[in-house]
Parts: C-alpha cells; sequence; structure tokens
C-alpha cells in the first residue's frame, strides 16, 4: 500500500515527486502494442502515464458495459504498474478528447430535453449508474490499495463550458462515495475566468495549454493556493480535420517550455502518442461550420500514430534528462512494417440491394433522428416511395445533420454538408439556397434554370442516407448533436410522410451479399482479398476513391475522404491475420477506382 500527497509539492509516500508524465490513451491503440508504447514513455523519462476515460466505449447500450479488449481499461493500468509507472486517470463523464460527443454516450440523446453537464437529474443518474459499474474497477487500483493510480480528475475543462459549482460538487461527491482515495484535480485553461468557473474548493486546480509556461503558471498559481504547479495537457502538437489543409504540428519551442515546467513543477505531455480514432469515434468541432476530425489522431506527438520515435521525442528525453534519471528499457514487442502492394476488388454490391441485410427498418410517418432509433454511430438511411409529386424542384431537410446524399429513382440529387441542411436544395439552378434568402428574388427577378426538374414515373422511390460525421466534443453545441434528420422533409412546397429508417451502424458488414448487384455511382460495398504471409504494419490508401469508411475482417478502421489531409489509413498488425484478410471499402460518393494500395509508411498530409 502506497500514499500519494498533496501539499506544498506532490509527495509520494511522504518524499517528495515529480509528476513527469505522458497521455496514451488506451481506447485509441490496439492492446497488443500496448506495453510497447508504456515502455518507450518510460524510456523518456517518464515516471506516469495519464488516460482519459471514455463513457460511450464502456457504456455503448444503456446499462451494457464493455471493459474488455481495446477497452480493458484495468490491463492498460495493471501493465503501466508492471513497467513500474504511476497513473493519472480522468474519469469524468465527458472528456473532450477530439473523441466523439467528447466521450458522452449518444443514447443520452434519445431522451427529449437532455442537458449535459450541468445539475439536471436525469443526467446525473445516468452518471452514478455508470460509476457504479466503472469505480468498482478502478478504485481497487489506487495507490492505496496497491495499485499505481496516484490521481485523478474531477471532470475536465469545465470552466470552458459552464459554471454550476453544485454540479462540480455532485461529480467529485459521486467519486469519494464510490471509494476514492487518492487525491482529485480539476484542469482548465489558464485563464481567470475559466479558472474560476472550473475550480472547485478542496480540489487542486492545474492547467492545460502549450506555450507560454512562464505566464501560464502565474496566472495558475492562487488558484494551486500554496500547492504544486501542474500543466495537466501540455499540448505538444494539435489535431487535424477533414479539409484544413495540412497535417497540424505543434509549438516549435515547446523543448524550452517542457524544461521551464520541469524547472517549475509537474507536466502531463499531450499527447504522448496520439493513436487512432477508429471506427466512427473522431468528434467534431464547431464555431462558424462543422469541422469533424480525421481518423488518425497522430497529434504531431512525440511518437507517431504506429508508435514510432521522432525527433521531438529525443528532445524531450534531452530535457526530461536534466531532473529525472533516464531507465534502460528494453523493447519488448517487435514491430515491423510491409508495403503489400496493390489489391483489385473481387466483388460489388450496392447499399440499396442491401438494406434488409444490413438493418432492421422502423417506420414511421415522420422521419425519426439517429439516437430515437437506437442507434449511435454511422449511418441512417430514409426511403419513401414519391406518390403525389409530379416532378421535384425544390428539397429542404429540416433538423438534418451532417451530411446527407440525396437519391430519387435510384439518380443521385444532390449531396448536401453541415450548413447546406439549413437551405431549400434548388434542383432547377444546382444550389443551395439558404434560409434567409428563400424569399429574396435574383438580380433580375427569377432564377435562372441550370438544370431540369427531377421527373419520374408514380411511385418512384426517394432515398436520404444521412452521415454522422463525428458528434461536436467541445462547447453549447453539444447539447444539439442528434444525427440524421429530426424533424420533417419538404419537397417542392409540402411536407412529405410515410418513411421507412435503416439504422445502419455497419457494424454487420459480414451480413453483406455481394450477389444482389449494385448500381453504379450509388453508395456501394467493395470486396478486396488479401493473403497474408506474416503479419506487419500498413498503411491503406484509396487514391481515386471519393469518401467513406473501411472494415478489416469487420474491424472499422475509420473513414477516409479524399479532401485530406490524411491520405492513409493505419493496420497496425494485430488486426491482420495470416491468410486470407477480407477488406471491405464503403463508397458513397460513387467515385470508386476498384484498386487500393497497402503501403509500408503512413501519408496523413
Amino acid at each position: 500500500m502506497g500514499r500519494f500527497e498533496i501539499k506544498d509539492n506532490f509527495y509520494l509516500d511522504g518524499k517528495p515527486f515529480q509528476v513527469i508524465s505522458g497521455s496514451i490513451h488506451y481506447f485509441r491503440v490496439v492492446p497488443e502494442y500496448w506495453r510497447d508504447r508504456l515502455e518507450k514513455l518510460k524510456a523518456m523519462g517518464c515516471n506516469t502515464v495519464e488516460t482519459y476515460i471514455a463513457w460511450n466505449v464502456h457504456e455503448p447500450k444503456k446499462g451494457v458495459f464493455d471493459f474488455s479488449g481495446r477497452f480493458d481499461l484495468v490491463r492498460f493500468v495493471r501493465t503501466a504498474q508492471e513497467l513500474g509507472l504511476y497513473v493519472i486517470l480522468r474519469p469524468s463523464p465527458y472528456i473532450c478528447a477530439e473523441w466523439e460527443f467528447g466521450g458522452l454516450p449518444a443514447w443520452l440523446l434519445a431522451e427529449d430535453n437532455m442537458r449535459l453537464r450541468a445539475r439536471y437529474e436525469p443526467f446525473l443518474q445516468h452518471v452514478r449508474e455508470y460509476y457504479d459499474r466503472l469505480f468498482s474497477l478502478i478504485t481497487p487500483l489506487q495507490i492505496t490499495e496497491g495499485g499505481p493510480v496516484i490521481l485523478m480528475q474531477v471532470e475536465n475543462e469545465y470552466g470552458y463550458y459552464g459554471d454550476d459549482t453544485c454540479y462540480m460538487e455532485a461529480v467529485r461527491d459521486m467519486m469519494r462515495a464510490r471509494g476514492v482515495t487518492v487525491p482529485l484535480i480539476t484542469s482548465d485553461g489558464p485563464f481567470e475566468e475559466a479558472l474560476a468557473c472550473g475550480s472547485l474548493d478542496g480540489i487542486h486546480v492545474t492547467g492545460n495549454f502549450g506555450s507560454r509556461t512562464k505566464d501560464r503558471f502565474a496566472v495558475i498559481e492562487p488558484y494551486a493556493k500554496g500547492g504544486p504547479l501542474m500543466c495537466a495537457e501540455f499540448w505538444v502538437g494539435w489535431f487535424d480535420h477533414w479539409g484544413n489543409g495540412g497535417h497540424m504540428h505543434g509549438n516549435p519551442d515547446s523543448p524550452q517550455d517542457l524544461d521551464d515546467m520541469l524547472d517549475m513543477g509537474h507536466v502531463n505531455i499531450y499527447m504522448f502518442e496520439g493513436g487512432t480514432n477508429f471506427g466512427f469515434m473522431n468528434g467534431s468541432n464547431y464555431y462558424d461550420e462543422l469541422t469533424p476530425d480525421v481518423t488518425s489522431y497522430d497529434y504531431d506527438a512525440l511518437l507517431t500514430e504506429a508508435g514510432d520515435f521522432t525527433e521531438k521525442y529525443d528532445k524531450f528525453r534531452e530535457v526530461i534528462r536534466k531532473y529525472a534519471p533516464i531507465p534502460a528499457v528494453e523493447f519488448t514487442t517487435v514491430i515491423r512494417k510491409k508495403a503489400y502492394g496493390k489489391l483489385t476488388a473481387v466483388s460489388q454490391t450496392g447499399l440499396l440491394q442491401n438494406l434488409e441485410n444490413l438493418s432492421r427498418p422502423i417506420t414511421d410517418i415522420f422521419p425519426v433522428c439517429m439516437e430515437k432509433c437506437g442507434q449511435s454511430y454511422g449511418y441512417i438511411l430514409y426511403h419513401s416511395t414519391l406518390r403525389h409529386e409530379q416532378n421535384i424542384e425544390r428539397i429542404r431537410l429540416w433538423g438534418a445533420s451532417d451530411r446527407a446524399n440525396i437519391l430519387v429513382d435510384s439518380r443521385r440529387v444532390a449531396n448536401l454538408y453541415d450548413t447546406e441542411l439549413d437551405g431549400e436544395y434548388d434542383v432547377l439552378a444546382g444550389n443551395v439556397k439558404k434560409a434567409q434568402d428563400m424569399n429574396v428574388p435574383d438580380s433580375d427577378g427569377e432564377a435562372v434554370p441550370q438544370n431540369e426538374p427531377i421527373t419520374f414515373a408514380q411511385g418512384a422511390p426517394i432515398d436520404i442516407l444521412m452521415e454522422n460525421m463525428g458528434r461536436v466534443n467541445f462547447g453549447p453545441m453539444m447539447e444539439r448533436q442528434r444525427k440524421g434528420i429530426a424533424e420533417c422533409v419538404q419537397i417542392n412546397g409540402h411536407i412529405h410522410y410515410n418513411w421507412t429508417m435503416y439504422p445502419l451502424p455497419l457494424d454487420n458488414v459480414e451480413n453483406l451479399d455481394f450477389d444482389r448487384g449494385c448500381t453504379e455511382g450509388l453508395p456501394s460495398f467493395y470486396k478486396f482479398e488479401l493473403q497474408v504471409d506474416e503479419a506487419c504494419d500498413t498503411f491503406l490508401e484509396l487514391d481515386g476513391w471519393g469518401k467513406g469508411c473501411v472494415f478489416l475482417n469487420g474491424f472499422n478502421l475509420g473513414r477516409y475522404w479524399e479532401i485530406g489531409p490524411q491520405r492513409r489509413l493505419y493496420i497496425p498488425a494485430p488486426l491482420l491475420k495470416i491468410g486470407k484478410n477480407e477488406i471491405i471499402v464503403f463508397e458513397t460518393e460513387g467515385r470508386s477506382t476498384g484498386v487500393i494500395a497497402l503501403k509500408g509508411e503512413p501519408d496523413i498530409g
């Protein structure tokens, strides 16, 4: 049993202890590589590892818990302990982390009037029930119980979100009531208002920032109230979003900032290794527009997404050497990379031809949003029949997000994204008229037709494929994250009723029937086969493809999009098997080349 205390400094078993930590998110790294990443952390001179705990992966459906495989938090912590590392856990209901919905489970949004991160009893009750299960697993990991956990965090950057101190107190009390005995911290931006809103009496205050250490610590110091200064997230890089023009990089002066932190206090490096947003778990930000994050969470960290050393790693180790011994560490995991070459699709089938194989349909007069259909991630298709319309000149989706592929009579009508969904798609003009401009005539008094109205036989189908691009993970927009279509579809001048919803989380692509054919140019699945004699890390390139996601032996590798900056998807070797492997590409834009390539190095822009 041990003891960790916060006084004028951090103390471990009565002796001063300098926290030199790095962030690794267990849920962003395959478990076969946890030990490798932790060994490399220790070899740099760090004595502690920090991780968020993502509620949405551990309770994917209400009352259904998963702490296995990639989500085996206890195994990750015990692996760190075996290597002599201490652990900081951040079990807030909300984590941000550029993770889908900031770690909150999407099923919260199935409830009308749900309010988040405040003293709203239905939300708090869900947190209590989650904490009952979570803390039964993590309280035995505390240093006071013989484990490696020395600190836990109450909430996360709450000062950037709200000022409900009673809510913060409620979270703290839930943790204490469930057996937390190690010291608690808060972490907020190094600004007076953020610290004032996010701090809590009796809980040690830390800050999150990426530069100007001395100035930032000067702001935090009064809130630390004589206790140790700590940067709980030292941002050494940044994250990429689709279409941002290139891979983001961090502060070039970060080694000097690290030196200042260790001279004045304590640090947690964010990120030591970023890892990967496998599946549909990337988050998004929303300021003037939606900016969903790419699949890679490389973050320009000290280790790359694939765990390779960087120049930054070497520079940080030299700084740490001034403050702590650098241990000799044997790396026990053999990791190789390989270019497996080009593959050509062996078969193809359409989404529309496979709806019944992939989904259990739900019918309603109105379109129903994804969450109320019991779905959290992926796509949802809205199907109906056009019985009264003579043609289609205008379409508007009300309460829709994030991206719509509109198909009429098996023809693509439009792709609408984010702010385009707030307006009316004018088929004749081939563009979107924003809501505020709908009653404003063109300069010559009338629209100039560029296209013909869409005509069709009576009883023609209309299909609207909606994609959840990743829920917003920061700020008030989090409460407006219901996906799909939540209100109605307006065609020409009237609301169209009677819809069938096909939830498509795509967690069952093994049910695809590749004998059902397809319609060229419409959303389709392409199957590839890869023979493997030696399982190595590799990187999947989809040059010439449009947009979609990829599955390897049923595992969702994540999204791709031709707009970049990410150009290749990382495939860790443990996801491959010796012999035949199946790769399925879901292409929504109809821009398939039928060829993919497996390269030996990444290309994230």
